[in-house]
């Protein structure tokens, strides 16, 4: 997975006439010196970068903004020093006035200044999970028919999973004389697929059809059939958890516009359970085959951003954290937070149960193993993703903010020989260095406080 790091800075090698950070190339990655500096960099940042950003209790990485403070503050030096010489001393005389005027100016501003982390995502529809026929029945007492059921795990949203049973009202016997096409939505009611002529249909619930229901059955699988039926306009019984004569008169009604037998029971294999509407991915059969195995795939019926981020930046992560989606097209959408796995390496097959939600080669493994975090992003906006399907897209993390700062473009910053950094201020009466300190860095802009140093104050930065 590739990260990009917003907020990083570096410097042009040669510096012309002026020869302050260039902007341009500030806004390139870090050089080498970031990975040779000590842990702590003074005034390169504040106290309050020390906390999660999203109030979860994850750790912040010190370091790795000191390191990035660092960066920016050494190319500041060497260019600032190569430009004014010596200024001001021993860095305390706020009055030193500038050889000569600054060959472009620009002004310090007050606003929010935020760090973010750029990593990889996928757009999709999440995991698929299977429907499949159901077992042929080992035996008859009470009722209970074999059952098949649908591959149980994360269909990309917690509540999309692909729970559910798929049968025929005969249970693993028949032959298929309809299956729907890919990328079809098929809500409660609509019809999974068809056994003999007979239409197998969808209903919601958390759990599959496990056994014949018939008056006098009580239990939460007759509650959830009640639902269903009050759901699809069926009236004339209680919703509850029992299973009496009116129920049995709603299954009739039921059955009749289902075009089957009119009995008042339902079977197990009478209908596929799953807890929401859902979108066939790949159907793994045709009509003219015997019912039996897998009969189709599907997924959730919103798109949704996958991530498989690095654990380095699980701290940026919590439920309910809002990210901004890059689309292919550059247009950029809002995302959430939904759900969060279980790290696992990305190749290896050291893991304790061989699962995770990375889809690392088998085979490979060796020193080159990743821990990754996955990370599943909920898109409100459905529209604004456009016609994309399938697409890789680049997510953007809040690393850290500060609201209320004054900031000046990088460029603007000027080594003083006794330490510390300047401004060129543009006065009245010409130009003078004012000294300032630094805060948190972030796209090629810093954040300054000083003497005679306020919204406004126009400052020196090169072309």
């Amino acid at each position: 997975m590739s990260t990009k790091r917003h907020g990083a800075v570096d410097t042009a090698e040669e510096p012309s006439t002026d020869t302050r950070p260039q902007t341009r190339d500030l806004e390139t990655s870090l050089t080498a010196e970031a990975a040779t500096a000590p842990d702590t960099a003074s005034g390169g940042g504040s106290d309050d970068g020390d906390a999660a950003p999203h109030g979860n209790g994850r750790r912040r990485r010190p370091l790795r903004t000191s390191l990035i403070a660092l960066a920016a503050i050494t190319v500041a030096a060497a260019a600032g020093v190569a430009a004014t010489g010596t200024i001001g001393g021993d860095g305390g005389d706020s009055g030193s006035s500038a050889p000569s005027g600054p060959p472009a100016t620009a002004k310090v501003e007050r606003t929010t200044l935020t760090d973010t982390e750029t990593v990889d995502g996928n757009l999709g529809y999440g995991d698929a999970t299977t429907v499949q026929a159901p077992a042929s029945p080992s035996g008859t007492g009470d009722g209970q028919s074999g059952q098949g059921q649908s591959g149980q795990g994360q269909s990309g949203r917690s509540d999309q999973s692909g729970q559910g049973s798929s049968a025929a009202g005969s249970a693993g016997d028949g032959i298929v004389t309809w299956v729907p096409e890919e990328g079809r939505r098929i809500e409660r009611g609509d019809t999974v697929y068809r056994v003999d002529q007979q239409r197998i249909p969808l209903l919601y619930g958390s759990f599959p059809l496990y056994r014949t229901l018939r008056s006098g059955s009580e239990g939460d699988d007759v509650e959830m059939l009640e639902k269903n039926l009050r759901a699809l306009g069926y009236k004339g019984f209680t919703v509850d958890d029992t299973y009496n004569s009116a129920t049995a008169e709603a299954v009739k009604e039921w059955q009749d516009d289902l075009n089957r037998e009119e009995t008042g029971t339902v079977a197990a294999g009478d209908a596929v359970v799953a807890d929401g509407a859902r979108r066939v991915a790949d159907v793994k059969t045709s009509p003219g085959a015997a019912l039996s195995g897998n009969v189709l795939s599907w997924t959730g019926t919103q798109r949704i951003v996958g991530v498989d981020l690095d654990v380095q930046f699980e701290d940026l992560v919590g439920k309910g954290t809002e990210v901004t989606v890059e689309l292919p097209d550059n247009t950029t959408v809002r995302a959430e937070v939904t759900d969060i796995g279980t790290p696992s390496t990305s190749q290896g097959d050291d893991s304790a149960d061989g699962s995770g939600s990375g889809s690392g080669d088998s085979g490979s493994g060796g020193s080159d193993d990743k821990a990754t975090l996955p990370v599943e992003l909920t898109v409100k906006d459905q529209k604004g993703l456009g016609r994309y399907q399938a697409a890789a897209v680049q997510v953007t993390l809040k690393a850290e903010s500060r609201k209320d700062v004054l900031v000046v473009p990088v460029s603007a910053l000027v080594a003083q020989r006794g330490g510390g950094y300047a401004v060129e201020v543009v006065t009245a009466d010409g130009t003078e260095y004012r000294p300032v300190e630094l805060g948190m860095f972030a796209d090629s802009r810093v954040e300054v406080s000083g003497k005679g140093i306020k919204e406004g104050t126009v400052v020196g930065v090169p072309k």
